[in-house]
């Protein structure tokens, strides 16, 4: 049975094999890497990826702070479109 090796074989960056006694650099639960510098490289990648995502609107805005909570609406009624509640 050929197929990908188990995610702790080798760097997910630049493939350099991860054996022996050295450290294994994690990122998001279940991506190795050889060294900080790789980690770092993709941390940078998935950011830049993300920005992009959201200026073109394929990701929502991230909420900030000054927002606050979702506030309940007039009349009545509490919760967002959609939104179940119980009574």
């Amino acid at each position: 049975m050929g197929g990908a090796g188990h995610f702790l074989d080798a760097c997910f960056l630049c493939r350099k094999p991860l054996a022996g006694n050295r450290d294994i650099f994690m990122y998001r639960g279940d991506t190795a890497f050889c060294s900080e510098d790789c980690r770092s490289a993709q941390m940078a990648a998935d950011e830049a990826a993300e920005r992009t995502a959201v200026t073109h609107g394929a990701l929502p805005l991230p909420a900030t702070a000054a927002e606050g909570p979702p506030q309940p609406e007039q009349h009545g009624k509490v919760g967002r479109p959609g939104s179940i509640l119980a009574l």
